[in-house]
């Protein structure tokens, strides 16, 4: 008789006496359940060895999302630009945004372009597991390997939108610099701060089913204090005459950093030193944000690992 036959009989025989408990059994063979967490470490690796499946799933998804609609990929790139075209008709026209901001458009498109990649994939964490209970239940993987795939899925179409963003920051004046070359810099930081969000919010979203119906405001509240388009050292100290602790504080929310890193290097005019707050500042905010959210992220996640798709 085989090790797990003997302790099913084991099991059978010590229900009946009341002799042994199950776990203690399961203990004196090695067995564990099938769907038991493994250790941390045990479950990155798990996550790596799935990587085909991951960026697979993720293209494959990016493909299929526009395959209805006339426009297809296009509109990968005209919703933010419609965002953009909306907010600078209300800000930059309405309020005269512009006439405070040099080069305001390729300020606004800068900043929607930017936060647009954390918004959606938020927003698109929140829903990867109660999205994908069936093969939850069905399928035995890291459950990671859904809000990954989904983070991958809107980097993938940042890809297009931050080719145009390039293309119209020059049509509007800029000139490409050596600077330039820090662009992926920003964008793998955002990137890793990206993933560890969208996993925070992935496990909020398979425990809190109206996260999603909540999390459109929050998102909109975000893209208010980010300083998406109005300059955050102009309104709160120029303007509003606040101390600049204040403004250094809203420069230190994430989104707010890698807009502000990526303007500093797009726009030559959009100098931080004029406005008297530490560039360093922003650099430190940004590296601190994606290390702490992506290490946070993957232990918040990983330790509800075994509840995923129950109930």
């Amino acid at each position: 008789m085989s090790q797990p036959e003997s302790a099913v009989a084991d099991a059978q025989a010590g229900g009946r006496s009341g002799q042994e408990p199950l776990a203690k059994l399961a203990k004196r063979y090695g067995l564990r359940r099938a769907i038991a967490r493994p250790r941390f470490p045990v479950y990155l690796r798990q996550l790596w060895e799935r990587r085909h499946f991951i960026l697979t799933y993720a293209t494959s998804r990016n493909v299929s999302k526009y395959s209805r609609s006339a426009l297809g990929q296009l509109w990968q790139v005209l919703t933010p630009l419609l965002n953009a075209a909306i907010y600078y008709v209300m800000f930059g026209l309405i309020l005269g945004g512009k006439d405070d901001i040099e080069n305001y458009p390729a300020f606004l498109l800068t900043g929607m372009f930017v936060f647009t990649f954390t918004q959606r994939t938020v927003s698109a964490g929140a829903r990867s597991i109660s999205g994908n209970l069936s093969m939850i239940r069905a399928l035995h993987f890291p459950r990671a390997s859904l809000p990954l795939a989904y983070t991958i899925q809107e980097l993938q179409q940042l890809a297009f939108s931050m080719g145009v963003l390039l293309v119209i920051v020059m049509i509007t004046g800029e000139t490409p610099t050596w600077f330039w070359l820090m662009i992926p810099v920003v964008l793998v930081l955002q990137t890793l701060f990206n993933i560890g969000a969208g996993l925070v919010v992935a496990r909020l979203g398979a425990q809190m089913r109206d996260l999603n119906q909540l999390l459109p405001f929050i998102t909109r509240t975000w893209l208010y204090a980010s300083g998406v388009f109005f300059s955050i050292q102009d309104k709160v100290v120029g303007s509003a005459d606040l101390p600049q602790w204040v403004a250094n504080a809203m420069y230190l929310n994430p989104a707010a950093s890698y807009i502000e890193w990526m303007r500093e290097i797009l726009i030559s005019t959009h100098n931080p030193e004029l406005g008297h707050h530490p560039p360093t500042m922003v650099l430190v905010s940004c590296v601190f944000w994606a290390v702490f959210a992506l290490g946070f992220g993957f232990w918040y996640f990983w330790r509800s690992e075994e509840r995923y798709g129950r109930g």
